[in-house]
Parts: structure tokens; sequence; C-alpha cells
């Protein structure tokens, strides 16, 4: 793809977000499987429900902007924060451990999300895509609203049973 306008530049933004939704979308649903933490699930199973209806709002701007896939470009920032998220999964150790590095792994997708949607959104106002615009930031608010849950529920929760998960084990 050639990118001599803003235009080609939105357009592939958008097509790596739609890959990066649909990587995070099979991850969510391995996160939610390992993570032990009862709302920690719950958070993982509804981003994953959120995730989806992202993904669908992603396809409703491609065809607002004419454009005939959205497929065909791989987002590899999120390929490797992904895999970086694999390597938690097949850790053994204390749930709570477990269950706080799962939670650093799902912050840094929703940090890059935050960070790409953001841009995004300028750009197709910059370009007066306004309703794309709005249908972006509708997803940025969705982001951050998942990055300060799991932070909420990181220092309430999860932070103190690992740190007490360790204490224990080196009492041992």
């Amino acid at each position: 793809m050639s990118m001599q306008t803003l235009e080609d530049l939105l357009e592939e933004q958008l097509k790596d977000l739609y890959n990066a939704e649909n990587q995070l979308l099979k991850a969510l649903k391995k996160m939610a499987k390992k993570a032990t933490n009862e709302k920690l699930v719950e958070a993982f199973e509804s981003h994953t429900e959120e995730t989806q209806g992202q993904i669908e709002r992603l396809e409703q701007i491609g065809k607002k902007l004419g454009y005939k896939k959205m497929t065909g470009k791989v987002c590899k920032a999120m390929q490797g924060l992904v895999e970086e998220g694999k390597e938690v999964l097949e850790e053994d150790g204390s749930d709570a451990v477990i269950d706080a590095a799962l939670i650093a792994a799902a912050q840094r997708c929703e940090h890059y999300e935050i960070s790409a949607y953001g841009s995004a959104r300028a750009m197709a106002e910059e370009l007066g895509e306004d309703q794309v615009a709005k249908l972006l930031q509708q997803t940025l608010d969705e982001e951050s609203e998942t990055d300060e849950k799991l932070s909420e529920l990181s220092v309430s929760e999860i932070l103190g049973a690992a740190h007490a998960a360790g204490s224990e084990e080196e009492e041992e």
C-alpha cells in the first residue's frame, strides 16, 4: 500500500487496529481461562465481548470510508504484545502472581490501543470524518475504561495477594 495522503495513512492505521483487535480477541479468551481471581475472569470476559463490538465498529468505519476489506495488515506491535502474554500463560506459579502478570500483559495491550485509537481519531478529525472520529472516540473511551478497571482491580485485590503469596513462599 502506498502512503501518499493522510487518507492512505488512516486506512493503514485502521487496518492495523482491525488486526490488533482480532489478535487480542483470541488472547483475551485464553487469559480469561488462565486467570483465577473471579473479578479478573469477569473483566477479561467482559472485555472479550467489548472487543467483538470494537471489531464490528471498525468494520462499520471501513464500509463508511469505502474500503473493500479491513484485512491484509498484520499488527506487529500487538503480535509482540500477545507473544509476551503467551509467556505468562505458560508460567507456573502462585495464582495471585500469575493474575498480576496477566493484568500487566493486558494493560500493555490496552496502552497500545489507546495510543493507536487516539492517533486514528485525530487523523479522522483532520480529514473532516466526524462520524468516524466519533466512533473511534467511543472505542478509545472503552479502552481507557478497561485500563482503569484493570488498574483498580490490580491495586485493590491482586497485588496485595501476590505480595502475600511471595511472603508465604519465602517463609517456607
